[in-house]
């Protein structure tokens, strides 16, 4: 396969194409003709690089750079803590890093650090025969030692369809981080296909952020389903008017995807199925949680079958393996890839519980957060909830929810809250076992997000 260089180059982007971000602008025809790695770039030829920048941009010039130059890039993700680094390189068997600017982490590790530079067009005499990239991917949810997978340029791009000839000019933009695996596959999409896209930082204001987006002209958005919660509490949801919404990484639940469409009339809004681990399984558009029946069982690409209660997948767009020598098998004896995903299947459509790992133990009965969080969501006055377990001596835990609602005005009312408390908790009644109860309901401002675009649901 082409390198991701020649890809870009391959597909003549929209005119003044660029990437942007909150106060920078990279030109895609830049990306395809230059190189800011100089006499570097014969250093780095067909080594193991740790991709680690501070921005997003530099995390994109420098994966345009390695690929089909080193034998395997390692894409950094923001939040890395500093203290695995040693173990990353190891594993990973780094011997280079590249990086966009100072960073003190990188101090005393023993390996040359390379930097990025200023953009100088690449020479025919420069370039290098293209060899095939390993990518490692940090997955997501890893507490301790971070694990990475295995991919290819060919399996992160296999989901993505070839531009439609004569189709009206696209403008992507993505909540979430390029450094991660579906900010990843927005950023090659729009790379391989040459649009512009806008990328967006956490540090960036909500309210600034859309009215960046509207400026750009944004038609194509994707975010996790926390990440859209956060753009439906926000004054300035209606400074964006996209023609296609797309949300992952999380459970889609019924009550978001109606208020998507709710907010976004115009809008497709689809929902995608994908891990770091599985790739792509699946998007649909029919407005409804969880998946049809009929996509289990489905020949190649993607096979889909549910065992154990669990989604398991075999993909061409799957990572090969864990990275490191003692790495546990990725996929089982059939190439199938426990995703730990847990669904069932109700009223005709399968629909996703929750985590296998992420399980409240209540009196050894079995209770799925996710679960009870989609209840809790239908709740016309509410917007998000997070549920979790807590201690109790008795019955091992209990299930405690935290509640932001809809409108923010509405806390601090002790009166409205004990009445939305008694509603809330009506509601579970109705469709939850009783064991399955939130036995404290805490309305809060906003819940707290991780990195990668999700509701945080660690204890600390």
């Amino acid at each position: 396969m082409a390198s991701l260089r020649a890809r870009i180059a391959g597909a003549p982007p929209d005119p003044g194409a660029a990437l942007e971000a909150w106060g920078q602008r990279l030109p895609l025809a830049e990306l395809a003709a230059a190189s800011g790695l100089g006499p570097a770039r014969a250093e780095l030829a067909g080594r193991s690089v740790l991709l680690r920048t501070q921005s997003q941009l530099g995390a994109a010039r420098g994966l345009v750079e390695l690929d089909g130059l080193a034998r395997r890039l390692v894409l950094c993700p923001p939040d890395l803590a500093a203290q695995h680094l040693p173990a990353v390189l190891a594993t990973a068997e780094v011997d280079a890093i590249l990086t966009d600017g100072p960073d003190a982490d990188l101090a005393d590790l023993g390996v040359p650090i390379y930097r990025l530079g200023p953009s100088a067009r690449l020479t025919a005499a420069e370039d290098h025969a293209p060899v095939t990239t390993e990518w490692l991917l940090f997955t997501s949810g890893t507490t301790g030692t971070p694990k990475m997978v295995i991919h290819s340029l060919a399996s992160l791009t296999d989901a993505i369809a070839p531009r439609p000839a004569g189709g009206a000019r696209v403008v992507s933009g993505t909540y979430y981080d390029v450094r991660r695996y579906g900010g990843l596959q927005a950023l090659l999409r729009a790379l391989v296909r040459g649009c512009s896209m806008a990328l967006c930082e956490a540090a960036e204001p909500l309210n600034d952020q859309l009215e960046r987006l509207a400026r750009l002209g944004v038609s194509h958005m994707s975010g996790t389903p926390s990440h859209w919660r956060r753009v439906l509490m926000s004054s300035q949801v209606t400074a964006i008017s996209p023609a296609y919404v797309r949300l992952s990484g999380e459970i889609a639940d019924q009550p978001v995807l109606d208020s998507l469409q709710a907010a976004f009339p115009q809008a497709v809004v689809a929902h995608a199925y994908a891990s770091t681990e599985a790739g792509i399984g699946f998007e649909l558009e029919d407005g409804l949680e969880g998946f049809p029946d009929e996509l289990l069982g489905r020949s190649a690409p993607v096979e889909m079958k549910v065992e154990d209660g669990s989604l398991r997948i075999r993909s061409p767009r799957a990572a090969v393996g864990y990275a490191g020598p003692a790495a546990p098998a990725l996929a089982d004896a059939e190439g199938f890839i426990d995703t730990g995903d847990i669904v069932e299947f109700k009223d005709g459509r399968w629909r996703f519980i929750g985590r296998r790992n992420g399980i409240i133990n209540v009196g050894g009965l079995k209770v799925h957060p996710e679960e009870i969080e989609a209840v809790i969501n239908r709740h016309p006055a509410v917007r998000v909830s997070r549920v979790r377990g807590r201690r109790n001596p008795i019955v091992g835990a209990l299930v405690s929810a935290e509640v932001a609602l809809a409108d923010p005005q509405a806390a601090g009312s002790p009166e409205l809250e004990s009445a939305l408390r008694a509603s809330i908790l009506d509601l579970c009644r109705s469709l939850l076992a009783p064991y399955k109860m939130p036995a404290t309901i805490r309305f809060v401002a906003g819940l707290a997000m991780t990195a990668g675009g999700k509701v945080e649901r660690s204890d600390g």
